[in-house]
């Protein structure tokens, strides 16, 4: 191998290694499955956010759409209360740890992630809008 062919798979490798990271669980977001959440959707109100790129169909009771690498465009529409519970959901999960991040910068500490995301919900015949 040539060393420019090594250092362009270095650079790739690193790429995929820190923007891997982004989308991994924290520790400041709890991940709930389809059942749990759907549970607690039937006996309380809650603030439940679809993250996803692109818009994709939301599930029942959705209240707001929010890019998850645009939070910070969409402030003014989160919870005056920084203690508010924050549910999110993506299409498979990551995008939701992703948002999750920037939520939690915000100073939002109390954050939930969809394990498995829309399509965990559509595998358990849940609801969709």
């Amino acid at each position: 191998m040539s060393s420019k062919t090594i250092k362009l798979f270095s650079i790739v490798a690193f790429i995929f290694i820190v923007t891997g990271c982004m989308f991994q669980k924290p520790d400041y977001v709890k991940v709930i499955t389809a059942t749990e959440l759907n549970r607690i959707m039937q006996n309380e109100d809650i603030f439940l956010v679809d993250v996803h790129t692109p818009e994709q169909r939301h599930i029942k009771g959705t209240d707001l759409f929010i890019p998850y690498n645009e939070i910070e465009k969409y402030k003014d529409k989160l919870p005056k209360d920084k203690n508010a519970a924050i549910y999110l959901y993506c299409e498979g999960g990551p995008m939701g740890n992703a948002a999750a991040r920037s939520l939690y910068e915000l100073g939002y500490p109390n954050l939930l992630n969809l394990e498995g995301g829309a399509k965990a919900w559509r595998k358990a015949g849940l609801d969709f809008e």
